[in-house]
């Protein structure tokens, strides 16, 4: 992990909030009520979701990742059939949120890197244990308020936990990004995975995919370009598996 990229891409939260005039506070009471959700050693009554569990989950991540001969980050814009293409030997995939719903039978992704507006695709992932990163920011406790008890009773899907701000949270973490494709991209890079075996696809700054959450068309597309920023950021190579239509 290059640090000084890291802080880079943490510093571009700041911009983004400054520029949807969204608070820091709202983001640190988000991350602090995720965190006392989780300060117990069996979380919801989940043994596996305690804070030494949840890292444990991230090593495996992170060793599936640097075992794997290539990554593929799906986003919201994805068609299944580009997932149903032929893939080299030892391809490992990780959706951005509600993407997950784009993958075919039979194949499934390493983990969903999540906000939580991916609706009913998330609760499929969630039931069939794929592992979910979970995000916490200033517009979304409402949604990890009312889902993560409902898959503390379906499914139970190992966790990781990120947040948003310059604050420490016990058992948290802060990869830098800001929507759910590029955080994923973040993720990697926080991870110590080489970019150069990661390969985009259904990432999109013109349209709103598919596969995204309800949401404002015009300030989806503004978050889009912030996503272009913090990838070519990340990795100037990525640019050229970003589409504009």
């Amino acid at each position: 992990m290059d640090e000084s990229l890291l802080t880079q891409v943490i510093a571009i939260q700041n911009d983004v909030r400054a520029a949807f005039g969204w608070t820091y506070e709202d983001d640190v009471q988000s991350a602090k009520e995720l965190e006392k959700l989780f300060q117990s050693s069996q979380p919801l009554g989940v043994s596996h979701w305690s804070k030494e569990a949840r890292q444990r989950t991230l090593h495996r991540l992170q060793d599936d990742l640097s075992k794997a001969r290539h990554v593929v980050l799906v986003g919201a814009a994805a068609a299944k059939d580009e997932l149903m293409q032929k893939w080299p030997d030892g391809t490992v995939y990780i959706a951005a949120d509600g993407a997950v719903g784009a993958f075919p039978e039979g194949v499934s992704p390493l983990c969903v890197v999540t906000d939580l507006d991916g609706a009913e695709h998330l609760d499929r992932a969630a039931a069939d244990g794929v592992t979910l990163v979970v995000h916490a920011h200033g517009d979304n406790q409402h949604r990890w308020e009312k889902l993560i008890p409902q898959w503390a009773d379906n499914g139970q899907p190992p966790l990781v936990l990120t947040h948003q701000t310059n604050e420490f949270y016990d058992g948290m973490h802060n990869p830098g990004g800001f929507t759910d494709g590029d955080r994923a991209a973040c993720l990697l890079h926080w991870l110590d995975i080489d970019l150069s075996k990661v390969e985009l696809i259904g990432f999109s700054t013109g349209r709103v995919g598919p596969w995204s959450g309800s949401t404002d068309e015009e300030q989806k597309i503004r978050k889009l370009n912030w996503m272009q920023t913090i990838l070519t950021c990340l990795n100037d190579d990525f640019s050229r598996f970003i589409g504009d239509k």
